[in-house]
């Protein structure tokens, strides 16, 4: 599904040097939603409703001391 991405977006991804759809997953992972927000300069609603717009899925998965999760 082709995303119509705003200037906004646009310029991110230039100055960045990588797709919103790779950065923003990046990003949550290293820090968090609000800290990634922070990092590229924009609000969490903003970051929330970029999410969604490009179908980038976020969950939470709490773990036992011990326990290991695998991404596929």
């Amino acid at each position: 599904m082709k995303v119509k991405k705003s200037r906004k977006m646009q310029s991110i991804e230039i100055s960045w040097g990588e797709p919103l759809e790779s950065l923003l997953p990046r990003l949550i992972n290293e820090t968090n939603q609000s800290g990634a927000a922070d990092k590229i300069g924009i609000s969490r609603a903003t970051l929330t409703y970029w999410l969604l717009k490009l179908g980038v899925v976020v969950e939470r998965v709490a773990l036992a001391p011990g326990e290991t999760v695998a991404v596929s």
